[in-house]
């Protein structure tokens, strides 16, 4: 005789399913020195001092705080050692792919101007050095970008 699903049975299942896609992805996949950084940038500060940053980016900043918390600590892209609007973007997009972020284009627009304004100011020694080390074209590409960010948000 064949078993029928319950309601019972049909939700537990369900709910299974949805966990399993939604649930953020662990750390459990990653390398030895990738969980080593991230460890480092988890148990620096994480609080920023925007009171002199513009108000659409203090704006963009209450959405990466709430948007980013919801799966790890808000210390690991502060401290992160990504200082550039291109790492920021590729980044930014990567967290939007991961299942259950709540990441949508505007949000992920938002996120992406306030690290990457953030950068400008807090990280400009890194962005700078990270700057010389890209070939013309990509240099050119992040200073057209840091620049725009920087023009937007007075």
């Amino acid at each position: 005789m064949k078993q029928l699903l319950t309601p019972g049975r049909a939700a537990t299942f369900l709910v299974t399913v949805l966990l399993a896609t939604i649930a953020p992805a662990g750390d459990e996949a990653l390398d030895d020195e990738t969980k080593a950084r991230l460890a480092k940038a988890d148990a620096g500060d994480d609080q920023i001092d925007i009171a002199a940053y513009p108000d659409e980016i203090k704006a963009n900043y209450r959405t990466f705080k709430s948007k980013c918390s919801q799966c790890h600590t808000l210390a690991r892209p502060v401290n992160s050692d990504y200082a550039l609007p291109s790492e920021w973007s590729r980044y930014v997009k990567r967290m939007m792919r991961k299942p259950g972020s709540g990441i949508g284009r505007s949000d992920a627009k938002k996120i992406y101007e306030f690290l990457a304004y953030d950068s400008s100011v807090r990280k400009k020694e890194l962005q700078g050095s990270k700057l010389e080390k890209l070939t013309p074209k990509e240099k050119k590409e992040d200073e057209e970008k840091i620049a725009e960010l920087l023009s937007k948000s007075k």
